[in-house]
């Protein structure tokens, strides 16, 4: 027994060594914030659990609320949805002012993950960093901000527009299930520079549509060198603070005084999230305010070729369906859906998502919320 026992704990050190020696040795992060407490993934709720950095706010500017606030009861069909798929928050604002919320999990100062809905935060900031004189356009290489990756016969041609469009032709295998995956690693790894700044490409940059988080971490360490501040601090100063966000934030890093998670991983309130969403129909404006070119709103928002119209830069577009939207999504059903006719924004989190798609790869249920939400609102 005893020297079972040994071969046992032999065994057990040599899958530990070696999982260290392969950079492998994120699982065990894994596991324990994942399995040991009793989820299976990532969850809304994970934020605190990592290192971070703060979105402080500034002068707050409270959302009014609408005379018919809370008034009109959501649709049977849409209360069963949002039930059956567990929804944390719905929100719906129209004309700059809130007009229903509900919470299933939280209140309005609950700080929820954003996971992907991040991307276009960083598209976002990107378009200020742009206006900043911080980065030429988006045009510039990413070669420019990190000169190893003009040896990459491929990566040497990759635009920041192919990084912020999702036609990189970066290497990556966009698996949230495999545990071995590129993503399970960034999310759970310690060091995002030491990899993500020696990633390969495999095809060219600018000729094929696919969605990769790698694509939105390079983009992040190119606006982190650009602007030569922590980007939570870049985001306080540049969207947080000038919309006078109710609460304050954080986006998740790699490590202490690290790297920003830029794929995903800002943790806000729903009220707040909405406010990204207001900045998008009011074209960048705030108050007066250009926060971010009309032009570079316009881009974000416009499909792109390659894409099927699906995709402009950052944002999910659709544009097929007869009350045309586009919104920030992220995993398991985070969004911020902005319907320009109606001047309105739904803002949904929760920790599963009905996961059927249209022929675009687009959630049907965003459409399902634009349609009876403008039935209900209009």
């Amino acid at each position: 027994m005893k020297k079972m026992f040994t071969i046992i704990l032999g065994g057990l050190a040599l899958i530990i060594a070696l999982m260290y020696a392969f950079g492998y040795d994120y699982i065990f992060t894994a596991i324990k914030l994942t399995y040991l407490k009793g989820e299976t993934g990532a969850t809304i709720k994970d934020g605190p659990y990592f290192a971070k950095s703060q979105i402080s706010p500034g002068i707050i500017q409270p959302w009014e609320k609408d005379s018919l606030y809370n008034k009109t009861p959501l649709p049977e069909k849409v209360l069963k949805h949002l039930n059956q798929s567990k929804t944390a928050s719905f929100l719906v604002f129209k004309d700059g002012k809130i007009l229903s919320e509900q919470y299933w999990d939280g209140n309005p100062t609950t700080l929820t993950n954003s996971f992907s809905m991040a991307k276009s935060v960083a598209v976002m900031l990107t378009g200020i960093a742009i206006q900043d004189g911080k980065i030429k356009s988006l045009q510039q290489k990413l070669s420019d901000f990190y000169p190893n990756f003009a040896k990459d016969p491929l990566g040497k041609n990759c635009t920041l527009e192919d990084l912020s469009s999702m036609e990189s032709g970066l290497k990556w295998s966009e698996d949230y299930q495999n545990p071995f995956g590129p993503n399970a690693k960034a999310y759970y790894g310690k060091n995002l520079p030491e990899w993500m700044l020696n990633q390969p490409f495999d095809t060219e940059p600018g000729t094929k549509f696919e969605y990769l988080s790698g694509a939105t971490q390079l983009l992040g360490f190119v606006l982190r060198k650009a602007v030569d501040l922590p980007l939570g601090v870049y985001l306080s100063e540049k969207i947080w603070q000038p919309l006078g966000m109710e609460n304050g934030a954080y986006w998740g890093m790699d490590q202490d005084n690290g790297m920003e998670k830029t794929y995903c991983c800002i943790n806000a309130t729903s009220r707040d999230f909405a406010k990204l969403g207001q900045l998008l129909l009011n074209h960048g404006n705030w108050n007066g305010r250009q926060i971010i070119s009309h032009d570079f709103v316009q881009k974000m928002i416009t499909g792109t070729t390659l894409s099927q119209q699906s995709y402009g830069n950052g944002i999910w577009v659709n544009n097929d369906s007869d009350i045309p939207h586009y919104y920030l999504r992220g995993l398991y059903g985070q969004y911020v859906i902005c319907i320009p006719q109606y001047n309105m924004i739904i803002v949904r989190t929760g920790s599963s998502r009905d996961e059927t798609m249209d022929n675009k790869k687009r959630p049907v249920e965003v459409d399902f919320f634009v349609h009876e939400m403008v039935k209900l609102y209009q």
